[in-house]
């Protein structure tokens, strides 16, 4: 059985008790360098989690008769491995273990309901900022190409103001929360989600 666990923000505070028991219980866990630092102690076997996606799957289908466990930042079907997992393997070989998200957090830190909040990524995509300015609350997974520079630069070229909250390093001790209109965001931020308000 593979199983992909949400291991949440980054803090294992924030790991959900099934969570927790999946990973004590897995004979093989796959993740990338940092899940497995935090992760690994105790198990017999572990993979990289790396670009080679390809190559994981031909892996895991392999492999999918042993106790397997995919680690997956935040929640494994926002954004994250568990979408590719579910389309390439039935119910039956999959189980996946929600977390909490990046974005989830976020919002619960700066007390933002998210029940109008549209949500993307510029994960390996090019956004169409001109279909996410059209939203007044968007949330974006970001990365190191297009994150909250990128996106206020997006903004400016527009003429639109909007203010960016932006999440830094979450849950961890170096966890910064900046609230920004678009002309102060800095150059670069470590780890972050970002939320693009329209406060008119």
């Amino acid at each position: 059985m593979i199983t992909v666990v949400g291991i949440g923000p980054g803090n294992t505070d924030y790991l959900t008790p099934t969570a927790q028991r999946a990973i004590e219980h897995a004979e093989v866990l796959v993740g990338g360098k940092r899940h497995l630092a935090t992760f690994s102690c105790g198990i017999k076997e572990s993979r990289l989690l790396d670009a080679d996606l390809l190559g994981l799957l031909e892996w895991l289908d392999n492999n999918k008769n042993r106790a397997i466990v995919v680690l997956a930042s935040g929640d494994p079907l926002l954004y994250g491995i568990g979408k590719l997992l579910a389309v390439n393997f039935s119910a039956e070989e999959l189980h996946i273990v929600p977390g909490i998200s990046a974005i989830q957090y976020l919002c619960a830190k700066v007390a933002l309901d998210m029940n109008d909040l549209f949500l993307t990524s510029s994960h390996g995509r090019e956004p169409d900022f001109d279909w996410i300015f059209q939203h007044d609350k968007v949330a974006m997974v970001t990365d190191n190409i297009i994150g909250p520079r990128a996106i206020a630069d997006a903004l400016q070229q527009r003429g639109l103001a909007r203010t960016l909250i932006i999440g830094e390093n979450l849950s961890q001790p170096d966890e910064r929360i900046h609230r920004l209109p678009v002309e102060c965001v800095a150059a670069s931020y470590n780890m972050n989600v970002v939320v693009i308000l329209n406060e008119r």
